[in-house]
């Protein structure tokens, strides 16, 4: 079993589409297994995007993930790294598949509503920056 993080980011909060998003990972036999919304502070989005930190859009990325509520998400289930990535779509949503979650709800390449861990290694850095093992629950 494998295990991934989820983010619904502001822009997808704002919108009200948490339970269409969560519907989509049950549907595809996906299992939440921890959830919490937060309000992330710029040092918080920060630490979690510090791998952008010399990229040009780590500013505006860390802005936006500041500017409303996000709701971040343990996912588990077999192969649910690739199976959440398929859902999601491209980053650019302009280029991802349609019925996915960024070619139905974003609106540009860094508003593009969720976000998912690309790799194992990813995954287990992202779901202990939001969760403790106590609060994940399968």
């Amino acid at each position: 079993m494998e295990r991934t993080l989820s983010l619904i980011k502001p822009d997808g909060v704002a919108k009200n589409i948490i339970g269409e998003i969560i519907k989509r990972f049950e549907t595809a036999g996906i299992k939440v297994v921890a959830m919490k919304k937060l309000h992330l502070s710029q040092k918080q989005a920060e630490g979690f995007y510090a791998v952008h930190k010399e990229r040009p859009f780590f500013k505006s990325l860390t802005d936006f993930m500041t500017s409303g509520p996000i709701v971040a998400m343990v996912l588990e289930g077999d192969d649910v790294i690739a199976k959440n990535r398929k859902l999601m779509g491209a980053t650019n949503f302009k280029n991802a598949e349609e019925g996915t979650i960024r070619r139905d709800y974003a609106t540009d390449i860094e508003k593009n509503v969720v976000h998912g861990s690309d790799a194992p290694e990813t995954a287990a850095f992202e779901i202990a920056y939001f969760f403790s093992t106590m609060e994940i629950v399968g």
